[in-house]
């Protein structure tokens, strides 16, 4: 007896579950380097703002030994212009001091201005960009943003084809 010919869907099977495992091998590729380049973009996003923390702290120290300073010239004023009017003495270092100390007092107002905006414009180091293209990534995998897959013009997978759906923006 022969044996009957197989059937054409047989062979077909194996090479459907190939396509299907090298497609899924695929999207896991894809979604690890996506993965990484978001872990490389908030680093480099982390860095940055810890870098203008850094700057910050350091024009900050920088305002702290200006008012340090003015202070030490202006102690060291008062001790003149005490000597002054003691009995005895003709001369009148102490303004040289007491300028000294204005001048000092000024630069550290300003650097500690500059310092409060460096922090300010620093902190918290949160990696913004990182996170909305982690969210633009959640939002075409799950089909939009919430609500927006219900949208007239736009399905699971976006707006629609010709471009005019309601998740097309310009």
């Amino acid at each position: 007896m022969s044996t009957p010919p197989e059937s054409p869907r047989a062979p077909e099977q194996p090479e459907s579950t190939q396509n299907i495992a090298a497609a899924i091998a695929e999207v896991s590729e894809r979604a690890t380097v996506l993965v990484r380049e978001e872990v490389e973009l908030a680093k480099a996003e982390v860095t940055e703002k810890a870098r203008k923390l850094m700057r910050g702290a350091i024009v900050g120290a920088a305002a702290g030994v200006f008012v340090l300073s003015a202070l030490v010239f202006a102690l060291v004023g008062c001790a003149w212009l005490l000597y002054f009017y003691l009995p005895g003495s003709a001369f009148a270092y102490f303004w040289g001091f007491f300028a000294m100390a204005v001048i000092l007092l000024l630069l550290g107002a300003l650097a500690g201005v500059s310092a409060a905006r460096a922090v300010k414009r620093a902190s918290p180091p949160v990696p913004k960009m990182a996170i909305e293209e982690a969210r633009k990534i959640r939002d075409t995998v799950s089909g939009g943003p919430e609500g927006a897959g219900t949208a007239a013009g736009a399905g699971p997978a976006g707006p629609s084809q010709d471009g005019a759906g309601a998740g097309v923006s310009t």
